[in-house]
């Protein structure tokens, strides 16, 4: 088949699908053209950045018929940033993309179909996220920054507000920037495998208003590390009055790696964790520990997974990839016993505590 569209061309398109990240769906001539940032029964001026055999990526340059699904995004870097895909589409529309996408896989790999019942949204989808991991680099102009990588990139866009991230957060890893300018400690460089912070790691206890700061960086001493605590744990707590900076810790990752945390943590202040809750059970949270990153949706999930699972008194449970052992304590109510099987030590240790804080005897 010969390929009809040509790389750095422009075409209008019609919109005809959405695929499964949520990108547009568009055809010429039976070939596939995938394009981010627009929605089904769009009309579009498109260029074509990219072509292969099968199929080609383009970039919208002009929407000339919208959807009637489409919406002014209220975030001002939400164009380069790779944090969020779907903010172009009202937030209805992107809980039914998401029924439709999971609908379609059912229907693609079961003899037997399926009706996925539509999704549960949230009441108020803003500020949610409980985990940050923001990294810390350099600027075009020299200067240290952090926010967010572009998309499909590392190159970091600095953040404006984020609208899922908790303002905690953002508060956290802009301060520890300030403190690397006036201090002039440096950002890690990736193509150089060199430079001392990497990242900031945030982690937030929504009801228990514990908050967690990781430094991720690429030695085992940092510069001024005293006098860097001293100045996160004096002007947080001017600053978020309500909310405790409960525990900072050091992480050390000196691999020239895409993965975040490396595997020695140094508690800095307090101990090395927090806590949160989730229905009527108490968690501990450690830096490397998995814990859903949004809580108000993960008790609504863990409640209708349960009652979905219809789990009865002489069952036997697996939580398999179990983390700290949340949904597996969920279930222990409601089965005879509960095996968590996971593969990192230390959230084992975590889950094993958690059992213990919450009373839990069913549960390995």
């Amino acid at each position: 088949m010969e390929i009809p569209v040509k790389k750095n061309e422009t075409y209008i398109v019609d919109i005809i699908d959405q695929g499964y990240e949520g990108e547009g769906i568009a055809k010429i001539e039976g070939y596939t053209i995938f394009v981010h940032g627009v929605i089904k029964e769009e009309k579009c001026k498109i260029l074509i950045l990219k072509t292969t055999k099968s199929h080609a990526f383009g970039k919208v340059l002009e929407i000339i018929k919208p959807s009637k699904d489409r919406t002014e995004t209220e975030c001002s870097t939400y164009q380069k940033c790779g944090g969020c895909s779907l903010r172009h589409m009202n937030y209805e529309a992107t809980l039914n993309l998401k029924r439709e996408i999971v609908q379609n896989l059912v229907n693609r790999t079961l003899e037997n179909k399926l009706e996925v019942k539509p999704t549960i949204g949230m009441k108020e989808p803003y500020h949610y996220r409980n985990k940050a991991q923001y990294p810390i680099g350099y600027d075009k102009q020299g200067n240290i920054t952090t926010g967010v990588f572009a998309n499909r990139t590392h190159d970091i866009i600095p953040m404006h507000e984020c609208k899922i991230q908790h303002p905690v957060s953002e508060y956290m890893a802009k301060s520890v920037v300030r403190f690397l300018q006036e201090n002039k400690i440096s950002a890690y460089q990736e193509e150089k495998n060199q430079g001392i912070f990497r990242h900031v790691v945030i982690k937030i206890g929504k009801k228990s208003k514990e908050v967690m700061c990781v430094f991720v960086v690429n030695q085992k001493e940092i510069p001024k590390e005293r006098e860097l605590v001293d100045y996160l744990l004096k002007n947080f707590a001017k600053e978020y009055p309500e909310y405790e900076l409960k525990t900072i810790v050091k992480n050390i990752n000196t691999k020239n790696t895409n993965v975040i945390l490396g595997n020695q943590n140094i508690v800095l202040y307090g101990e090395g964790y927090i806590y949160d809750k989730l229905g009527d059970y108490t968690f501990k949270i450690s830096p490397m520990s998995f814990y859903q990153v949004n809580p108000v949706q993960t008790e609504i999930l863990y409640n209708e997974a349960i009652k979905g699972a219809n789990i009865q008194k002489e069952d036997i449970v697996l939580d398999l990839y179990c983390g700290i052992g949340t949904i597996g304590i969920y279930a222990s109510a409601f089965a005879k016993q509960v095996y968590g099987i996971e593969i990192i030590e230390q959230a084992i240790e975590d889950a094993k505590e958690n059992a213990k804080e919450n009373h839990i005897e069913n549960i390995e």
